[in-house]
């Protein structure tokens, strides 16, 4: 996150930016690469995904020359990419020692503290990154942040579309309804849901959004309960605008840092939100349960801080990397850019533009129907998705097929194990 807001109008204000087709894949590349030692042959196999082959070219980079700022770096996002924490922070910390005001470094070994809560060892990362606002809010939670109690808690739905809705409790008081969306990163709250709770900001800033602007503010919640499960000590936001929510009457979004403290489960099937305690032995029967039920582990990847992905095809595409986009609003199953459509042989019809949004600012997305998508042995065929003239860069540095959307989920359940780094989507209600 930069002070001018360019990092968060690329997240999400409170799930607002999540309508149809929203999301903007990268291009697909075409090719696997060739596992080769030199710079551009290791970037081209990050590109494409391929993350172990990648991180070995890295290394072979390093053994000759030691001083490549680049290959660290790189070598370190492979091992971030996975939760590898020590391998991840050993590489950080030798581009560092390279380059020591390298922004994007810092950015990336700041993240890599949080997701182990280490709060106070990632404020001087997001200084030297530039994100002033983001040490001040994160400086200010003292102590153990994310403290859990409680084992497990299932949250039965209170509706699924537009977008589904769970109940939960802010600093102990009467129950508000939260949208979830793992394209967010942080619990999200409306400005009147933190007056009610007696919250103070820390930080704030102005950003674009939508059709206007708005205020962001940053401030440490008490507690968030959700069923049997509490939360203490964590970061929040809430966020006033006078643009009208596309997600419709809510209180809040629950973002993927919440989801990554925990072992959790959308059940789209059985209509409800299953959060459990982050063990090995919860992690195991979660497998277990997975395979008897026919849903073989797929890979997880958490880029960008909060952006979930795993492998999917898309049109006989093959295993790509793909986002999976769990919650929010959106009408389509599956978001490719409109190149990977085209290479793909994806029919689109130009004939019914859609005026959306993407990031929280206006486009122009077309309705396609590949002939099938699928994640691992869930798959939905000629379903309704969108190809994005617009998409960008991924700021991941790698490319991915497309993203999964809200409707693809509706037949399964998928559990995020960030113990295990899997993913596992299995047809019906979970056990």
């Amino acid at each position: 996150m930069t002070d001018d807001g360019r990092w968060d109008r690329r997240s999400l204000l409170r799930g607002a930016a999540v309508v149809a087709g929203a999301a903007a894949a990268a291009p697909l590349l075409g090719g696997t690469a060739a596992a080769q030692t030199g710079e551009s042959d290791a970037d081209a196999l990050f590109k494409a995904g391929e993350f172990e082959k990648a991180g070995r070219a890295y290394e072979e980079i390093l053994r000759k020359d030691p001083a490549n700022v680049h290959a660290a770096r790189r070598r370190g996002n492979v091992a971030l990419l996975s939760n590898q924490f020590p391998d991840a922070e050993r590489y950080f910390k030798t581009a560092l020692d390279l380059a020591p005001g390298d922004k994007e470094t810092n950015q990336l070994l700041g993240d890599c503290y949080m997701r182990q809560d280490k709060f106070a060892l990632s404020v001087p990362c997001w200084k030297a990154a530039g994100s002033d606002v983001r040490a001040t809010w994160i400086g200010a939670v003292s102590g153990t942040p994310y403290q859990v109690s409680g084992d497990v808690a299932r949250l039965p739905w209170q509706q699924m579309d537009p977008t589904p809705l769970v109940e939960g409790s802010v600093n102990g008081g009467p129950s508000k309804r939260f949208m979830f969306y793992t394209g967010a990163p942080w619990l999200g709250l409306s400005a009147d849901v933190a007056k009610e709770a007696g919250l103070t900001a820390v930080a704030s800033q102005k950003i674009d959004y939508l059709d206007g602007t708005a205020w962001q503010y940053f401030g440490v919640l008490e507690s968030f309960r959700l069923g049997g499960i509490e939360l203490r000590n964590l970061p929040v936001e809430w966020s006033e605008t006078d643009q009208q929510d596309p997600g419709g009457p809510h209180d809040g979004l629950i973002g993927t840092w919440i989801f990554y403290h925990l072992l959790t489960t959308f059940d789209y099937a059985g209509r409800s939100l299953i959060l459990r305690r982050r063990t090995p032995e919860a992690s195991r029967k979660v497998r277990a349960d997975a395979l008897r039920a026919g849903a073989a582990p797929l890979p997880l990847w958490l880029a960008n801080e909060h952006g979930v992905h795993t492998r999917g095809s898309i049109a006989g595409s093959g295993p790509r990397v793909a986002g999976l986009s769990v919650g929010g609003v959106s009408e389509q199953a599956a978001v490719m850019s409109e190149e990977t459509a085209k290479r793909l042989g994806v029919r689109i019809d130009y004939d019914r533009p859609l005026e959306t949004f993407a990031h929280s600012h206006p486009t122009v997305v077309y309705p396609c129907y590949p002939k099938e998508i699928r994640l691992g042995n869930a798959v939905a065929k000629r379903i309704y998705c969108n190809a994005n003239p617009t998409s960008g860069p991924s700021r991941s540095g790698f490319d991915t097929v497309g993203a999964f959307f809200h409707p693809f989920f509706k037949p399964y359940n998928i559990t995020l194990d960030f113990t295990g780094m899997n993913v596992y989507i299995a047809r019906g209600k979970a056990a």
